[in-house]
């Protein structure tokens, strides 16, 4: 048994070597196994941009709200926070296959009736489970479904982010497009009181017709404050989702002009197809089902025999009388009889397994409802964009009209306001899908599972982004 004390510290050297080769503060690399931290994680984004946290020095483009929105907002730091407290978990779960090492040194004065002397001893002792039929290797594919999971969880948070940010961002646009034709009727309201004061006071008009354009006149005016205060809520709320004070002025880039595209006009099939191979939180809810498996397994094997090695030197001085030794020696543990525990435990883990694969069931039906209706909205959006281009279009051209008529003397007033007022209806419809196509746009997109900076590569290069 001599030998023992000399190859231990060969052999701990030997075991330390390959984590001083990885690091000591991650031997088993678990960091490698997590993505890039949540801005650029999302495929597409040019050359992994750092992760922003100041407004840019340019108009606010769409690209740009997204990136603070993901880098200032604190559910990003929690769910990669999640992501690296599983990946360590694993590390856990993989350090069971390494023995370990304990020291163990006391130091006692005795007294006796004959003498008095000091008793010293000291030991170093590996412990290593050679054998466990299955523990480790069900705990180590539990983590690492369960890692899986937390990183597929990361990428459904991340895209749910990334469509609230847009949501606010497009709201924010819509309003201040809302204030812009506003104003818009409020000039041509103005316009319209002019032309029936100016025939009141040469007497070609009536004064109830001079009354109808004032009052038209002050709605339109109400009507552009009501929408200006509006705008100025969609800010606030666009700068607090950016991670800033409600007060923060944030100006807003052009939305470049809609080209309303039909690529997501495929058969409905395979749409749903695809989205069930690319939805990340589908994929959370298989990895949760295996890791449920996983445990089934662990479970069973909580109720089988070990073996054990154990090894080291000792040293001993007991009143000057220095010795010196080692043991080696094998432990089986064979659980005969645990109360039941383990039946239970197995049963408790089977349970758990059957509720984790009718979660992902009910997603995977749910997966097909969400694009079923996504698709739905866009295609009623892309309708509505081309229809209220075609009505605001007719409805200028009759404003124009009932203004000449009204201005030559042959048209009433009441043709006047009522073309007007079609036309400020139709202005706001406009806005009105405008928004809608771009957020059902991205929708669809999250609905398929394939939200990312691509969907907004097009408009940020027609916006001069880079």
């Amino acid at each position: 048994m001599r030998f023992i004390p000399l190859l231990l510290p060969a052999f701990l050297l030997s075991l330390a070597t390959p984590a001083s080769a990885a690091g000591l503060d991650d031997p088993f690399a678990t960091d490698a196994l997590l993505p890039l931290k949540p801005s650029p994680m999302l495929a597409g984004r040019v050359g992994g941009a750092p992760c922003a946290t100041d407004l840019p020095a340019t108009a606010l483009a769409a690209i740009d709200a997204v990136d603070l929105a993901l880098c200032n907002n604190p559910q990003t730091r929690e769910i990669w926070a999640n992501s690296r407290a599983q990946a360590a978990q694993l590390g856990v779960a993989q350090s069971a296959w390494l023995p370990g090492v304990t020291g163990k040194a006391s130091a006692s004065r005795i007294f006796t009736e004959a003498r008095d002397y000091n008793q010293n001893s000291a030991a170093l002792t590996l412990s290593w489970l050679l054998f466990d039929f299955g523990q480790r290797s069900a705990n180590v594919d539990y983590a690492r479904q369960l890692l899986n999971a937390a990183l597929a969880t990361q990428d459904a948070t991340v895209q749910s982010l990334f469509l609230a940010a847009l949501q606010t961002y497009y709201t924010a646009q819509a309003t201040q497009a809302a204030v812009f034709s506003a104003g818009e009727a409020e000039r041509a309201a103005s316009e319209a009181f002019k032309a029936a004061d100016s025939r009141y006071q040469v007497g070609a008009g009536t004064p109830a017709d001079r009354l109808q354009a004032k009052t038209a006149l002050a709605q339109a005016t109400l009507n552009r404050i009501r929408a200006e205060g509006d705008a100025r809520n969609a800010q606030g709320a666009l700068a607090n989702a950016l991670g800033f004070d409600a007060q923060q002025k944030i100006v807003l880039a052009a939305l470049p002009a809609l080209a309303p595209e039909t690529a997501f006009q495929k058969d409905v099939d395979a749409l749903i197809a695809e989205a069930r191979a690319r939805r990340p939180d589908l994929k959370a809810a298989e990895a949760q089902f295996r890791a449920a498996e996983a445990n089934v397994g662990y479970a069973r094997a909580l109720g089988r025999p070990t073996v054990s090695l154990a090894t080291g030197p000792t040293w001993q001085d007991v009143g000057g009388v220095v010795t010196q030794g080692g043991n080696i020696g094998l432990t089986v543990n064979v659980p005969l009889f645990t109360g039941f525990q383990t039946t239970y435990s197995v049963r408790s883990a089977a349970a758990q397994a059957d509720a984790r694969a009718a979660q992902r069931d009910r997603l995977n039906a749910q997966i097909a409802l969400d694009v079923w209706k996504a698709y739905q909205s866009l295609t009623t959006a892309t309708q509505s964009l081309l229809t209220t281009s075609d009505l605001v279009a007719s409805a200028e051209q009759s404003e124009r009209v009932a203004l000449g008529r009204y201005k030559a003397g042959v048209g009433t007033v009441l043709d006047l306001l009522t073309a007007q007022s079609a036309l400020a209806s139709a202005r706001l419809q406009r806005i009105q899908a405008t928004l809608d196509w771009n957020v059902y746009r991205a929708s669809l997109a999250q609905a398929m599972g394939a939200l990312d900076y691509t969907l907004l590569q097009g408009s940020a290069a027609v916006e001069g982004r880079p």
